[in-house]
């Protein structure tokens, strides 16, 4: 449990309340592997906005979950947002989805989703 995401910050803000770390346990599971899905679309046909909007969407997850991606998605995010033509994201992209596709399993797993 808790080996590629963290819920230390979700505890804190759930105050002892198991059925809220559920609830957001749930919403990570219903909205990141979406987003992610949209964010991998958006960078390989070099949509910038929309790579911009997906990215900027799915930080405060990424950073609630701890997943340890949060500087690549940052990079990813600003190459959306300055239209990087010639800039190189695909190794950020890849370190983000990775850990989404890691976390998302381990959180099915270990909350019976």
């Amino acid at each position: 449990m808790e080996v590629n995401y963290k819920l230390y910050r979700v505890r804190e803000l759930a105050d002892g309340d198991e059925d809220f770390v559920l609830a957001i346990a749930a919403a990570f599971l219903e909205e990141v592997p979406e987003d992610a899905a949209r964010l991998k679309k958006a960078v390989a046909e070099a949509d910038f906005y929309t790579t911009y909007q997906a990215a900027h969407k799915m930080k405060p997850t990424i950073d609630l979950f701890e997943l340890g991606v949060l500087d690549d998605l940052i990079i990813v995010q600003d190459w959306g947002k300055d239209e990087k033509v010639n800039e190189d994201v695909s190794s950020q992209l890849k370190t983000v989805l990775d850990a989404i596709e890691r976390a998302a399993e381990e959180i099915k797993s270990d909350f019976n989703l």
